[in-house]
């Protein structure tokens, strides 16, 4: 199969570079991948996303822009890729059944997903008072008691964020010291409605039964072995994010943490023709918004470079003739 826009991903950042690039005429090609549209789909109550006033689904909202998608123009694969090939254009990507993509432009846009703790008791109570994004969910626990699990940049910040919402947050710490970076760390203690609790590992998520969700954190002390129980509402786990690049390694430039480097301000890679968009390369907002602004610029970008492409070639042609 052969387009001009090859995609990978379909995300909010996939969806919207292939509904940018349907409008523009490129015929591009998604491939889903093992989780057709993204984080979204795992993701109940939707109350930031701009254009509905009220409680979307995010199951919901990815079958719109999926079915905007398919409208304009966009053909959607279900195909598992083991293999890319990004020597040179066209590039390629290869399913686990031996189906061969190709395209001239390829658009990565497969994301990043959250850490999780691995309880049982987390998976079940996911989107029922369990959450990994204190920025998504944060606002659904106004002056109520929180909890964030982590001890590194992201639960800091995610505990910093929640005193917008709640005067009691909880910090719990496996250690007895953070590995946030010291600013931060500073304004953690500096603020009065933050407390932390050190040594402490979550054994499991406490469900209350019927409706009720989230009730308690049972814990463990780490040094002492001694059991306790906090009470919460919420409980937010902030141990990082991995980015689905196991594909890209040693063929694209990758960051420390495995993200797609890009260049400032745009989606190019460092290969010419390979666009990068969405949470496979922002490791800093990570929202639904900001993903799908990023899959529009990787569409403007893959057609300005494919203009450019043809334009040069236009040229060679009128000088070998």
């Amino acid at each position: 199969m052969k387009t001009r826009m090859l995609i990978l991903g379909s995300g909010p950042a996939g969806l919207s570079a292939a509904i940018y690039g349907a409008r523009a005429g490129l015929k591009p090609i998604v491939v889903q991948g093992i989780q057709p549209g993204g984080q979204l789909t795992t993701t109940t109550d939707v109350e930031n996303y701009p254009g509905f006033r009220d409680v979307i689904q995010g199951p919901w909202l990815m079958q719109e822009m999926e079915a905007q998608a398919v409208h304009v123009g966009t053909r959607m694969i279900y195909d598992h890729i083991v293999e890319a090939q990004l020597d040179s254009a066209p590039f390629r990507l290869i399913g686990d059944g031996g189906q061969v993509y190709e395209g001239d432009t390829l658009v990565i846009a497969t994301g990043a997903q959250a850490r999780w703790l691995g309880l049982p008791s987390e998976d079940a109570l996911k989107g029922k008072g369990v959450s990994a994004c204190a920025t998504c969910d944060g606002f659904f626990y106004r002056g109520k008691k929180v909890a964030v699990i982590g001890g590194g940049n992201t639960a800091v910040e995610e505990a910093l964020y929640l005193t917008n919402h709640s005067d009691d947050v909880t910090l719990i710490h496996r250690r007895d010291r953070l590995r946030a970076e010291r600013i931060l760390q500073e304004r953690l203690h500096a603020n009065p409605k933050i407390k932390v609790l050190w040594n402490k590992r979550v054994e499991q998520f406490v469900d209350g039964g019927g409706n009720a969700g989230l009730v308690a954190i049972d814990l463990v002390d780490t040094v002492t072995g001694e059991p306790s129980t906090l009470a919460v509402d919420g409980g937010f786990v902030a141990i990082g994010h991995h980015p689905a690049t196991e594909l890209f390694r040693g063929k694209l430039e990758l960051d420390d943490e495995g993200y797609v480097v890009v260049e400032t301000g745009s989606t190019r890679t460092a290969i010419p023709g390979v666009f990068a968009c969405g949470d496979v390369q922002d490791k800093i907002y990570r929202q639904a918004v900001t993903a799908a602004g990023t899959g529009c610029m990787a569409a403007l970008d893959a057609e300005r470079y494919l203009q450019e492409l043809d334009f040069e070639e236009r040229v060679e042609e009128a000088e070998a003739a």
